[in-house]
């Protein structure tokens, strides 16, 4: 039996973040700060020195080295959880039932059953959980679903290769790098690092599936995790997707490419190359600055969604949909 507690409507958003590691530093952390209707009000790292350096560097009055200490902390009336996926289930639940939103990290949880009973707690709590896939929010992204669906046709074959070259002797040692090599703490490595963005983003821009399959393998067997991935979707609009992800090999490429009745479309993941449109009308490239936060428009539709004033950009049942892929790719994995 779950208990939980009465949801309140919230005026002004009030974040505590659980786990202020390397990823809140930039990318997410100073956005809650400087997003309207939105204070990061407490944070909580299990090293209590970090978690008071991370205070005082970032002008946050609270700070915590127990999660549950934050979670019941009246001040706090939303819950960012930026841990390793090991814990995310176990933190966003107890937000949930807390009677707190939670906005939570990618991969959503280790693996699809995790995020199946997740999404049975959100919706046994009647609470609000968006999956932290920030990219379909990016005004790069954006641009690109809007190509996809005005300018190339119906959408018909997506290729997307991913590469990079083996990782150096120092960085397979470094603190930040062994967890996400650990599939007990991360779900899978490189590829679950990764993978959960750009397959979100094949879901956000092509809707429902139907059919997906892989196979994963360890190939240079530098860490426990697989280093090569390959899988293919169908999407319920008749488009395919084949996937490649190699972590081992001599170059390094980020690169979509989505090809329809009246034209293609190439573009970036990670890398934020400029997009390509090729159609009846020529080529065509379009450019975008780098954002200095880069879930800052992620983290705005949130506060809008938490404030009841939008829709929620990223559901536990889509996060739930993109962990089933993600084990379809990579279980059973070659032996």
């Amino acid at each position: 039996m779950i208990v939980y507690k009465e949801r309140m409507e919230i005026k002004e958003i009030k974040w505590g973040i659980i786990g202020v590691g390397d990823v809140t530093e930039v990318k997410s952390g100073p956005a809650f700060q400087k997003v309207e209707h939105s204070q990061l009000v407490a944070v909580m790292r299990r090293d209590a020195a970090k978690a008071r350096d991370y205070a005082e560097r970032h002008r946050v009055p609270t700070w915590y080295s127990d999660a549950q200490q934050l979670i019941d902390d009246p001040r706090v009336n939303a819950i960012y959880v930026a841990t390793p996926p090991d814990t995310h289930a176990y933190y966003a639940a107890a937000a949930l039932k807390a009677g707190k939103p939670v906005y939570l990290e990618k991969p959503m949880t280790l693996g699809r059953l995790q995020a199946k009973e997740l999404l049975h707690t959100q919706q046994a709590c009647s609470g609000k959980l968006t999956v932290a896939h920030y990219r379909r929010e990016q005004p790069y992204f954006k641009k690109v679903k809007e190509l996809i669906d005005e300018h190339i046709g119906t959408p018909r074959v997506v290729n997307l290769r991913f590469y990079q070259q083996p990782l150096s002797a120092e960085t397979l040692q470094s603190p930040g790098m062994l967890w996400r090599l650990n599939p007990e703490q991360s779900g899978g490595g490189l590829f679950h690092d990764l993978a959960p963005h750009q397959i979100d983003l094949m879901r956000h821009f092509f809707g429902n599936v139907v059919w997906s399959k892989g196979i994963a393998h360890n190939q240079a067997k530098l860490y426990a995790a697989a280093d090569a991935v390959s899988g293919q979707i169908l999407f319920e609009n008749d488009v395919l997707f084949s996937g490649q992800w190699a972590f081992n090999v001599a170059e390094n490429r980020d690169v979509c490419e989505i090809i329809g009745s009246a034209g293609r479309i190439s573009f970036s993941v990670f890398t934020y190359q400029p997009i390509e449109l090729v159609n009846e009308h020529g080529v065509q490239h379009f450019d975008f600055e780098p954002l200095p936060h880069v879930q800052q428009p992620m983290i705005e539709a949130v506060v809008s969604y938490f404030r009841g004033l939008g829709p929620n950009p990223c559901s536990a049942q889509e996060g739930y949909e993109v962990m089933t892929i993600l084990d379809n790719f990579v279980t059973p994995s070659c032996p």
